[in-house]
Formats: structure tokens, C-alpha cells, sequence
């Protein structure tokens, strides 16, 4: 049991809350394996007939998990980094084939961890608060969680676009991609929760639904996504630059500066790793998730993005390579090596 992890059962509906409100409730070793429990138990009683996530305060569902550990724990060598990235992994598979009803309230920032906590469940439902983003391109890293399942099947312009810039959506826009399925007033969140404590739930989809019809609405209105996303389309990253630039537009200008201030190594991995991630199944792209996380261990940029972005905050990192021409495709593909590792452990 932990404190950073509040749970209840109102009625039919198990509910659990995400209790670090100072930390924008970022995920710990301890609240992976609380809320596994958790579901675990859940998924078997009978009395249950949907779980439901949210977040404590109102800054955020969950904006990631503890990056500094494992920055801390690579450059020790200890098993901390693995541990951790094993135990949020085997939950992300668990929600992805969960047999019940699993809700998320993903209202305030919803990142990196807390996209793995949310997405692949069935219901995601944004308030007006919502900020969806991937930003792990920015400390040297890729969208894991499951990021390169989820984003490439949102279409590959649209998840190559978000899984490289870390751009953010608001409510809106996470509604009209996909990351959201339903909205509902930041303010009604509370009364839809009790709603589904009162109504008889039996595991069937049909039966939240029919508390749900009276709670979404139409989602804010918000601004369009320009239609030079297309150039993330394109087969390489050289190429989406090349892309970009020719647009010429401000937007265009905007993401293709931002790509050249990130990691060039993890630009190419990234990409690289959504486009192998459209192919597999979810289990095949955790597995290979799991490799490259622990393969970036070994690479100097996930150590300098992290000391720039969250240790010295100077902002201003020494990359590996100058630009993404100078990644090579051996250097790429070193990511995707197979590890020394066991094979994943998935909860089943």
C-alpha cells in the first residue's frame, strides 16, 4: 500500500486516484504496483463492474513518471531503471487488454506515464483542463508507455508529429485526433463519478454508457492543426525537415526549429520506432520498448537531455551528433538491440 495511491468502491465502480497533486502526480515504482494490484483484484471480483482513474488537484492527471531516478540509476548501473520501466510496462499491457470498463478522467497535463496510464484503456475523457503531449524527444529519450503503438495508429503524419516535436494539445484538439474519446466539463467530473457509483454497472461498455450520455458534451473549439502536419509523413527525418522548410509557413518554421534544438539520435530513433510500432502487436511493441529503453542507458544523450531540462536547467545540451544527418543508421538501429535481458514480464 501506498499514500501516493487513493482507492475506493462506490457501488459497482472501483476508483482510484492518483495522490501526488505537488508532483503533477508523477508515477513512482510504488504506485505502478499499487494500482497493478489494484486492477488485478478488480478484474476478478465480480461486484465490480468498471474502474475509473483520475488525478489529484487540478494541474494534472499525470505528467510522467521519475525521470531523475532513472538518470540516477543509470549512471549508477543499479537495476533501479529496469525495475521501474518493467513493472509501468506490464500495467500498460494489463490496461490495454483490461476486460472491464476502464475510465480516465485525463483533465490538466497528461504525459509521458500518465499517456500510458490513459490511452490504451477504453474511455478517455478530457476536461477543460486537458494537455496532452509525448515531450520525451526533448531529454534525449522516446515516447514509451506504449507511445509508439498509440501515436502511429493516430495516423503516421499526426503520431510522428506529436512523437517528435512534443508538441500539446488542449481538449479540443486531444478529442479530434483520438488521444480523447469524450469530453466532459472540468466541473460535472465529480457528478459523473457519482453517477457511476450509483448506476448498477455490470462490466459491459453498455452500461457506462448510459450514465456518460447524460455527462459529454461537444468539446471546446479549438485551433486547428495546420495542414503541414503532412510532412511528418514522410519516410525519414532529413526528410521531414526538407519538408518543412519548403512549406515555408510559421507553423512549419516553428516544428522544424524545434526538431533541430532536440536530440538527433533520439529524432531518428524515434522515428524509426514509430514506424516499426504501426506493424506490431501491443505486446511486441512493449517488448521493443523495453529494449530501447534500456538500450538509451548506454547513449550520452538521455543523461545530457535530463541534466539539461531537470538538473542544471541551463537548457542548453551538448548533443552526440550536430544534425539528423549525422546519425548513422548502424548508430540507430544499436537502440534496437535485443538486450542481454529476460524476456518481459507481462501480467496476465
Amino acid at each position: 500500500m501506498t499514500q501516493e495511491i487513493k482507492s475506493r468502491i462506490i457501488g459497482n465502480l472501483g476508483h482510484i486516484t492518483l495522490n501526488r497533486p505537488k508532483a503533477l502526480n508523477a508515477l513512482t515504482y510504488a504506485m505502478c504496483e499499487e494500482i497493478t494490484r489494484l486492477l488485478v483484484a478488480w478484474e476478478k471480483d465480480p461486484n465490480i463492474g468498471a474502474v475509473l482513474i483520475d488525478g489529484e488537484g487540478e494541474r494534472a492527471f499525470c505528467a510522467g513518471g521519475d525521470v531523475i531516478l532513472l538518470h540516477d540509476s543509470g549512471k549508477a548501473g543499479d537495476s533501479r531503471a529496469e525495475e521501474f520501466w518493467r513493472i509501468e510496462y506490464a500495467l500498460n499491457e494489463l490496461i490495454h487488454r483490461y476486460s472491464k470498463p476502464y475510465i480516465t478522467l485525463i483533465d490538466g497535463f497528461v504525459m509521458g506515464g500518465g499517456v500510458g496510464l490513459s490511452v490504451h484503456g477504453r474511455l478517455r475523457v478530457a476536461g477543460n483542463a486537458t494537455v496532452f503531449a509525448m515531450p520525451e524527444t526533448g531529454i534525449g529519450y522516446f515516447p514509451d508507455v506504449g507511445g509508439t503503438y498509440f501515436l502511429p495508429r493516430l495516423g503516421m503524419d499526426m503520431g510522428q508529429w506529436l512523437g517528435l516535436t512534443g508538441a500539446r494539445l488542449d481538449a479540443g484538439q486531444s478529442c479530434h485526433v483520438g488521444v480523447a474519446n469524450a469530453f466532459v466539463p472540468s466541473e460535472r467530473h465529480g457528478d459523473l463519478i457519482k453517477a457511476l457509483g450509483r448506476a448498477k454497472l455490470d462490466g459491459s461498455d453498455a452500461a457506462v454508457a448510459n450514465v456518460m450520455i447524460d455527462f459529454v458534451q461537444t468539446p471546446p473549439v479549438s485551433e486547428l492543426i495546420p495542414g503541414a502536419v503532412k510532412a511528418f509523413g514522410e519516410k525519414t527525418v532529413p526528410a521531414i525537415l526538407r519538408a518543412l522548410d519548403e512549406d515555408g509557413s510559421e507553423w512549419a518554421a516553428k516544428q522544424a526549429n524545434n526538431i533541430r534544438r532536440k536530440s538527433p539520435l533520439a529524432m531518428c530513433v524515434t522515428f524509426e520506432a514509430l514506424r516499426r510500432g504501426a506493424k506490431l502487436n501491443f505486446k511486441e511493441v512493449m517488448t521493443q520498448e523495453l529494449d530501447i529503453s534500456l538500450n538509451f542507458l548506454k547513449t550520452q544523450d538521455f543523461y545530457e537531455g535530463i541534466r539539461a531540462q531537470l538538473i542544471d536547467k541551463d537548457r542548453n545540451p551538448k548533443w552526440s551528433h550536430e544534425t539528423v544527418n549525422d546519425a548513422t543508421e548502424p548508430q540507430v538501429q544499436r537502440l534496437f538491440r535485443k538486450t542481454a535481458k529476460p524476456p518481459q514480464e507481462f501480467l496476465s
